[in-house]
């Protein structure tokens, strides 16, 4: 009895709800722990311009997933108050994550390949138009540079004499070429 293309779609499916699943856990994999991002006794004033500089591109790179979650929490906190603002980050995030992000092959549409960067660009502006469309502009801008000055201050703050690569298990002197 031959099997109908209909009966393997729930398979494909739990296939790739398990490919996303893994793709979420290994970018969640490059958050560091909190407990170190927090440390107090690691915080103190630069003495100069200069080591801000270099503090800021080092934690940037060391703890980039940590400083994403936070403006993020930052953003999703200012859109409470908005709840259809709310909803339509949640629903432009989620088309993100599946058109963008978890995707393992190109996109197809009606037998046309779509390239990322046109994704990317078509995802960019549709979430810009949305969330200006939904009258929550001003909080969304000052919620993102809310977060950036966050971000700004704790990177520059935080002294970069314990952090260590676990691929290199070294102390860490900046970012890396690669990135």
């Amino acid at each position: 009895m031959a099997r109908s293309p209909t009966s393997s779609l729930p398979s494909a499916n739990i296939e790739y709800l398990s490919r996303a699943k893994d793709r979420i856990k290994e970018g969640l994999g490059a958050r560091r722990p909190w407990k170190l991002m927090f440390d107090i006794h690691s915080i103190n004033f630069p003495r100069t311009l200069s080591e801000a500089i270099s503090r800021f591109k080092t934690n940037a790179c060391y703890f980039r997933m940590n400083y994403a979650i936070i403006v993020l929490i930052i953003l999703f906190l200012s859109l409470l108050w908005h709840p259809i603002s709310l909803i339509v980050l949640v629903i432009m995030m989620t088309l993100w994550l599946f058109l963008y992000f978890l995707r393992d092959e190109p996109l197809v549409v009606f037998n046309s390949t779509i390239d990322d960067r046109v994704m990317l660009v078509a995802l960019g502006v549709s979430t810009f138009v949305f969330l200006l469309l939904t009258d929550a502009t001003g909080n969304i801008l000052a919620s993102v540079l809310i977060g950036a000055v966050v971000v700004l201050l704790h990177a520059a703050l935080r002294k970069i004499d314990d952090l260590y690569d676990e691929e290199n298990t070294g102390l860490i002197s900046g970012p890396s070429p690669s990135s």
